[in-house]
């Protein structure tokens, strides 16, 4: 058994301030703390340091989400869910406007979450986006250095019923992609009179553009990522009443085979000051899972352990990303846009 240990250092925390009319940031300044790390098991060490530092990058969004690191590009993108545009951050510049419409391209007035939420790249560089208004799994047609609002449809509907909401999606290797179908993004939720499944599912896209049900049984399926060696789906359910992380091992098709509950967030949110279920999250080099919950982000072993926390205070987290070399997280929480440090 490892010894488990304590750390407690509040962050040493900067800012860019931000114009709430174009949400740009400008200049940075110091900062009051907004968080801080906690450390539960020595495996941590290797990860992160407890007097790491973390910048707020960005300001003043309504619900920040779904980072992307771009490394062909430097670049950083990230939804604003009710605002329906993508921001985009580079080093040394400001977060500015990237692309709008995101999320929802019709002109009729629509109620609910309607932004694109999660992003991620396929095997070809392109950019994948979960489109909540428009209910759809879509890919970006034009270039990341002159983005327009021109999308193909990837998945709509699962057996002619429309998609609740897609929400998070990753994509392996063979260019499988996987997402979540929450309820969020539906104006009324699940008493919505739209909505068409009486599920939330989890699907897989294949490379022929086959949309496939992997499991409906998860109550609010919200972020997903794959294990390094891409055998293993990890699913966080932001449900109020039974929070987890999920592992199910994967076939050499990439289908479900076996798998259940990692990690029971049920504590950890009684015990927290921010009482958020799992959201979104990413593996780091060592395999680790980093995931928005309970206080922020949770840094979670493969074998289902919460090693550390990068709480932030008075804000919830919504999602992360890595750079190329995964020594640096930016983190979207609420309002913000952050950045930090990890050890090289």
């Amino acid at each position: 058994m490892n010894k488990i240990f304590f750390v407690f250092a509040s962050f040493v925390v900067t800012y860019c301030s931000c114009n709430p009319a174009n949400r740009e940031s400008t200049a940075t300044t110091k900062d009051t703390a907004v968080g801080k790390i906690e450390i539960y098991d020595e495996m941590a060490a290797a990860i992160i340091d407890s007097n790491a530092t973390m910048e707020v990058i960005g300001r003043n969004f309504t619900w920040s989400e779904g980072p992307l690191w771009i490394a062909a590009k430097q670049l950083l993108l990230f939804s604003d869910v009710p605002e329906n545009k993508i921001f985009q951050w580079k080093s040394g510049d400001s977060t500015k406007l990237y692309l709008t419409p995101s999320g929802y391209t019709d002109t009729a007035k629509r109620d609910g979450e309607n932004g694109s939420n999660g992003l991620a790249l396929d095997i070809e560089g392109r950019l994948l986006l979960c489109q909540s208004g428009n209910r759809h799994v879509a890919r970006l047609n034009t270039s990341f250095d002159a983005p327009t609002p021109d999308f193909t449809i990837l998945a709509s509907n699962y057996n002619g019923k429309k998609f609740n909401s897609p929400n998070d999606l990753v994509a392996d290797s063979r260019n499988n992609i996987y997402f979540t179908d929450p309820i969020y993004g539906l104006p009324k939720k699940e008493n919505d009179p739209t909505r068409e499944l009486t599920f939330e599912g989890v699907y897989k896209i294949d490379m022929a553009g086959k949309t496939t049900l992997l499991i409906d049984s998860i109550p609010r399926p919200n972020g997903v990522a794959l294990s390094l060696n891409e055998k293993i789906l990890y699913i966080a359910s932001s449900d109020n009443i039974k929070p987890r992380w999920y592992a199910y091992q994967l076939d050499e098709n990439g289908d479900i085979v076996s798998g259940g509950v990692l990690l029971d967030a049920a504590p950890l949110k009684e015990k927290a000051t921010i009482k958020q279920g799992p959201d979104g999250m990413k593996i780091d080099k060592y395999g680790n899972i980093f995931s928005s919950g309970p206080d922020g982000i949770n840094i979670i072993s493969p074998e289902g352990k919460r090693l550390a926390l990068i709480k932030i205070y008075n804000r919830p987290a919504s999602n992360c990303a890595f750079n190329e070399t995964k020594d640096v997280l930016y983190i979207t929480a609420d309002d913000l846009l952050l950045k930090v440090t990890l050890h090289p």
